[in-house]
């Protein structure tokens, strides 16, 4: 076989059964043996599109997902969504075509450095020089996503390499299934013991801890192992962005995200905090605001599967790298704080929202038509968001059952995620409803994707958050820039549900409170890719809100800061 069937032999007994990309001429070889392959191909209508659809896929299977992007524009079109895979942890396989390896160097028609562009994007990045190298890379590449902390990794292949005969068989998949994440680390050693000994003496001896989840948690399969361990301490616990989901959501002491746009009880809990169980965090700046003034009281224990994370931004206590799931279940459990726990059950108490349309209301709320969809969803359903106000209230006020079904850009906060993620996640999980909730300025980066969707008929539901508004860039300049606007008016929009009927979408619009339910079950039972296109003020804002350099607990609610 040439190397192009080879790569795709090699896919199918990785069982891989589906890619995205786009065509194009360094990788037509490659396109050619697609025709023989039951590998499945589905082509989005940009580069960045394919990867964020790959992305969606990876994320909510905990599995490897695959995009492929021509040379030249076509592998820098990819470069925004491996940058996003890379900050978020998620295992992509990137296949770029490069122009033949005698061209190489000679500024050939669509020739771009792409081994240099992606090394700081990519857990690793790979050249292919040579036929032979081919099956080893690509084995090694597919292996590396997964290992220790997932990632995207990158393999660029000139055109002559996928062309050229190779005298071999892709071997069966040496690490099936979903549990390949952390499959590195197998058992504890003597530095993790000992560090574990510390955090059960610093454990016992805290009157005020607080576990704080994020998204290794489920990257590590440790879901259960933390529940069980919230069970049987009773601890109060915190989220961040991408750690929504892992806590059950029925957890008396689940406060919420932390950080800037976090929910009250849960910023108040982690600054009045004695200890921090930090369980696949990183302490991210979004998370931990003014960094010098955050959790000031409280020693660290820091569990983590990347050595490079840990003392990264503060100096752990008990500093453990290790699989999480492992060490769950060596920590103390025999720990008492009822005063802790009553104090943070009555903060919960003092932040309760009103989700609830009073009958005087005009204008539709954003968080109330958000926490009515999330009342609407099946446990199993699926949201994809783009970034921007609507993503943090997505994050405030929907009700996630696990952390595979909230698919949010965190660490490169990219607009025009959400509908290409949802695409991914929707292939990947058919029965299952995918909601894409996209704000308007988001939703005009990947629009294109329309098309996508109406080609292979993919029923993900659309719902775009209209305030006419670049919201949060208007936000800020709103409260800390004297409301002078620059470049944040979207009032010349289009008329989103005739765009969305034009790409052979069923659409509407919902502009009246009295209106919501209906529309919002309409959207929901519908069987097809559907649109539903909501009008939203352009003055409401995200509250509460951190200002920049500031502590977590001096939050603001509508210009004043909020006082407990």
């Amino acid at each position: 076989m040439n190397g192009a069937e080879y790569i795709l032999a090699f896919l199918e007994k990785q069982a891989c059964q589906r890619v995205f990309g786009y065509p194009g001429g360094a990788v037509m070889p490659l396109y050619d043996a697609m025709l023989d392959s039951p590998v499945s191909h589905y082509l989005t209508r940009h580069e960045q599109g394919a990867a964020f659809a790959a992305i969606g896929q990876a994320r909510s299977s905990n599995q490897t997902a695959v995009c492929i992007g021509t040379s030249g524009p076509g592998a820098t079109n990819l470069l925004t969504a491996v940058a996003d895979a890379k900050l978020d942890s998620v295992p992509l396989l990137v296949l770029t075509g490069q122009v033949p390896t005698s061209a190489m160097g000679s500024d050939a028609f669509q020739e771009v450095d792409v081994l240099g562009l992606s090394l700081s994007i990519t857990k690793h990045s790979f050249v292919v020089e040579r036929i032979e190298q081919l099956p080893e890379i690509l084995q090694s590449a597919w292996d590396l996503t997964i290992e220790g902390r997932p990632g995207p990794v990158l393999v660029d292949i000139p055109k002559d390499v996928f062309l050229a005969e190779l005298n071999a068989q892709p071997e069966t998949v040496s690490k099936p299934g979903k549990e390949n994440f952390n499959s590195s680390i197998n058992e504890l050693d003597n530095n993790n013991l000992q560090s574990i000994a510390i955090a059960n003496q610093l454990l016992k001896s805290s009157q005020k801890p607080v576990l704080y989840v994020g998204g290794g948690v489920v990257m590590g399969h440790a879901q259960q192992a933390l529940n069980e361990f919230l069970q049987d301490t009773g601890m109060p616990a915190v989220s961040t962005l991408k750690g929504l989901g892992t806590v059950d959501k029925d957890y008396a002491l689940n406060l919420g995200m932390l950080g800037m746009h976090g929910l009250p009880p849960a910023n108040y809990a982690v600054q009045e905090a004695d200890l921090l169980l930090v369980a696949g965090a990183r302490l991210d700046d979004r998370a931990t605001g003014k960094l010098n003034e955050f959790a000031p009281n409280a020693k660290l224990i820091h569990i983590d599967i990347d050595a490079a994370e840990i003392g990264k931004r503060r100096a752990a206590d008990a500093a453990i790298k290790a699989d999480i799931k492992q060490v769950l279940p060596k920590l103390c459990r025999e720990i008492q704080f009822a005063d802790w726990q009553a104090r943070c059950a009555n903060l919960q108490q003092q932040y309760q929202q009103n989700y609830v349309f009073s009958p005087q209301e005009q204008q539709i709320s954003g968080p109330k038509l958000l926490r009515m969809l999330s009342n609407k969803l099946n446990h199993s359903d699926i949201v994809c968001c783009d970034v921007g106000q609507h993503q943090m209230w997505v994050a405030q006020h929907i009700q996630f059952s696990s952390p595979t079904s909230h698919l949010s850009s965190g660490g490169l906060g990219t607009m025009g995620f959400g509908l290409p993620a949802a695409i991914g996640a929707q292939l990947e999980n058919p029965q299952k409803n995918v909601v894409a909730v996209c704000g308007d300025g988001s939703f005009m980066m990947n629009i294109q994707e329309l098309a996508t969707l109406n080609r292979y008929r993919i029923p993900v539901k659309i719902l775009v958050m209209d305030n006419q508004r670049l919201g949060m860039v208007k936000q800020w300049q709103e409260l800390f820039n004297e409301e002078r606007y620059s470049e944040t008016n979207l009032s010349d929009n289009p008329e989103f549900s005739k765009v969305a009927q034009a790409f052979g979408l069923e659409a509407d619009v919902l502009e009246s409170v009295a209106d919501v339910e209906a529309k919002l079950d309409w959207f929901l039972q519908s069987d097809s890719p559907s649109l539903l296109h909501v009008r939203l003020s352009s003055q409401e804002n995200v509250w509460p809100i951190v200002p920049p350099n500031t502590a977590n607990h001096n939050m603001m609610e509508e210009h004043h800061a909020i006082s407990n």
